[in-house]
């Protein structure tokens, strides 16, 4: 599904962290994406190339962390260990993938709210950069400069 998507150059994610993203996004952004399963496959990819391009444009030392937060996430071993999901990404049901979220988002250890503060930020900028969120949040987009 997500993990091959020929019409975009990414420069940062590879297949198994856009598979992370694949899982989390939809969960992160529950409510507030396309009911259509097609339409919202496609904007699940948008949001996917958006967080590509958010991460392209950090500093090399912060695109180091993001990429070892990947890392651990789409390592099988850390991913049950670490996220406590026992199944692939794609195959997590949003109830596990959302109990994820929840224990580092509320977790004690303060690298773990970081971690989960990292990806709500790159997921929520993506989402609310992209011109298909703006009806829903009756934004008119930015406005327009006249010389």
């Amino acid at each position: 599904m997500l993990a091959v998507d020929p019409g975009f150059a990414y420069k940062f994610l590879h297949a198994q962290e856009r598979t992370v993203l694949a899982a989390v996004v939809p969960v992160m952004l529950s409510g507030a994406l396309p009911e259509d399963p097609a339409r919202q496959e496609q904007t699940v990819v948008q949001i996917i190339r958006g967080v590509d391009l958010a991460v392209s444009g950090l500093p090399s030392s912060v695109q180091d962390e993001v990429g070892e937060l990947f890392a651990l996430l789409a390592f099988p071993v850390t991913r049950r260990i670490v996220a406590g999901v026992a199944s692939p990404w794609l195959e997590a049901s949003p109830a596990a993938v959302g109990a994820f979220l929840e224990r580092w988002r509320l977790s004690r250890f303060a690298l773990l709210r970081s971690a989960y503060r990292a990806l709500q930020e790159l997921i929520m900028a993506s989402w609310y950069g992209n011109p298909m969120s703006w009806p829903a949040i009756a934004y008119p987009g930015p406005p327009v400069l006249h010389r």
